[in-house]
């Protein structure tokens, strides 16, 4: 049986980012064999043909994903490798188990509850739109000044701001989905948001912090020092050998800080 225990617990941001960045050679360690097959199936996936085999392409990326997910996990709620190893963590992070399909199903629930909340926002942000009575035909003229009043601009911008916000912190407050899910060997979907309580700007700023490898990527791309084959190859490489288990081993410290359950049910042996 397993308890509720809540004992206000906070997320201590240095230390989660510290043990993200100090665990990608654990992380390689343990889950380089699903970083290999996950990257190769990615730079294949763009050149498979059209028709059933595309469809093939995109269930062996999803496949390969998911397994690189689950080692990445397993290893960040772990203290150790070994104690990952006792979660199913599979020679080279290559294993694809219940734990797999959990996180797929934990995923797709929370895409399904972000897609309403989105749909919802979408049409709150339509009626305040119609509700100000801006000058349609100004707007496609791009003549901003004959829009509409400045003031009133102003407060649909700021509420605009304060949905986007309002959305972003609900995705962060799913995204310990995964960690909990293999923490609490069970799947976990919307319930994670009760264990990120009380700390999601702390989790977006370590999530930013964490995004040092994209934002790299990123600029390198936007200023064309990266471009063509080169910049997929550097991109999707750079996302799974680097990105993925930075970021999964800082949800993975946040959710070991922040984590109330426990599991009472008698131990084997």
């Amino acid at each position: 049986m397993q308890q509720k225990q809540r004992n206000g617990r906070r997320l201590n941001l240095r230390q989660a980012v510290v043990v993200a960045y100090g665990g990608l050679a654990r992380a390689w360690a343990g889950a380089w064999g699903a970083m290999v097959v996950a990257g190769a199936v990615w730079l294949i996936v763009p050149l498979a043909p059209t028709g059933a085999a595309s469809w093939i392409a995109a269930l062996l990326a999803a496949v390969a994903t998911l397994t690189l997910a689950g080692a990445l996990a397993r290893i960040a709620v772990s203290d150790g490798l070994a104690g990952a190893r006792g979660l199913g963590l599979g020679v080279g992070g290559l294993q694809f188990g219940r734990p797999e399909l959990r996180l797929a199903g934990g995923l797709a629930l929370c895409a399904v509850f972000l897609a309403m909340i989105l749909s919802v926002l979408a049409l709150v942000l339509l009626a305040l739109f119609g509700m100000a009575e801006l000058n349609v035909e100004a707007i496609r003229a791009r003549d901003w000044a004959a829009v509409g009043p400045a003031w009133r601009l102003a407060l649909l911008g700021g509420l605009t701001v304060v949905l986007i916000v309002v959305f972003v912190l609900l995705v962060v407050r799913l995204s310990l989905f995964a960690p909990a899910t293999l923490g609490r060997d069970h799947m976990v979907s919307l319930n994670s948001m009760g264990v990120a309580e009380g700390s999601s700007c702390k989790l977006l700023a370590g999530l930013i912090l964490t995004a040092a490898p994209k934002l790299a990527l990123l600029a390198l791309i936007g200023t064309g020092l990266l471009a063509g084959e080169a910049a997929r190859v550097a991109w999707i490489i750079g996302m799974v050998a680097v990105q993925a288990p930075l970021t999964m081993g800082f949800l993975g410290a946040a959710y070991r800080q922040l984590e109330y359950w426990r599991d009472e049910r008698p131990q084997a042996g």
